[in-house]
């Protein structure tokens, strides 16, 4: 089975987008400090995946659906640590 481009590109970009958080959420959790960090923007950035998702969902379209479930857990993940590392800041 050979992947045409188009499919090859979908699957570079769904790895791309599922990854693009890492960054942030590596930093997060070396510094131990979310300032600077928009939480709006994460929680926006949220919002469009879930919807995304549905959309994903609709026209069945599996490297999108995957992407966007990435992009969920990711956020999800990085508001936790956010959440964690304000609250433990706001304490001291």
């Amino acid at each position: 089975m050979i992947l045409e481009i188009s499919q090859i590109l979908g699957w570079t970009a769904t790895i791309l987008f599922s990854f693009m958080l890492l960054p942030q959420i590596i930093k997060t959790l070396k510094s131990k400090d979310t300032k600077g960090v928009s939480i709006t923007l994460f929680a926006i950035y949220l919002l469009a995946n879930c919807v995304a998702l549905i959309y994903a969902t609709l026209i069945d379209q599996n490297p999108l659906k995957i992407k966007y479930s990435l992009g969920i857990i990711t956020t999800v993940f990085y508001i936790c640590i956010f959440t964690y590392y304000k609250r433990l800041y706001m304490k001291t």
